[in-house]
């Protein structure tokens, strides 16, 4: 049994996991700050100064003056200013997400396959004729793949 764990543990498919969840916290967390640090404050600007980390309905029927406030104050509250900003900064990191692996793919793409060749050399007098030729124009030697096959009848 230790020796099955061992190979599925240290298999690469494994490895390149872990890398990519722990790349994926990191990045999560720039997503975050880039959404609460830059972009909330200019929304918030624009629709009057609001912060949407303190957008919360308190479900006692209290007032607050803010959601830490509510919250040390023990009362159930429904923060969706907290909503907002979570599913902004989820389309934020979806689309992050969406033009590195668009980019990427760019970069994978196969090279493409060059062109079928248009012209061909003729093997007598060696001057450049069109693939589909069966006949040199130049030298008007029957080319040897079109020479007459005799007939069955």
């Amino acid at each position: 049994m230790w020796k099955e764990f061992k190979e599925f543990a240290l298999k690469g498919n494994m490895f390149d996991m872990a890398v990519g969840i722990i790349i994926g916290g990191a990045f999560s967390t720039i997503i975050n700050s880039l959404v609460s640090d830059i972009i909330m404050p200019v929304v918030g600007m624009f629709i009057g100064g609001t912060d949407f980390a303190n957008l919360f309905i308190a479900l006692d029927g209290n007032k607050y003056e803010s959601l830490a406030a509510a919250q040390e104050a023990g009362a159930s509250v429904f923060a969706y200013g907290s909503f907002i900003q979570n599913v902004i900064n989820f389309i934020l990191l979806a689309l992050v997400v969406f033009f590195l692996v668009r980019t990427v793919n760019k970069l994978r793409k196969p090279a493409e396959a060059p062109a079928a060749p248009e012209t061909k050399e003729c093997p007598f007098c060696k001057s450049q004729i069109a693939i589909a030729a069966t006949k040199c124009p130049n030298c008007t030697s029957v080319l040897p793949e079109y020479e007459a096959v005799p007939d069955a009848e």
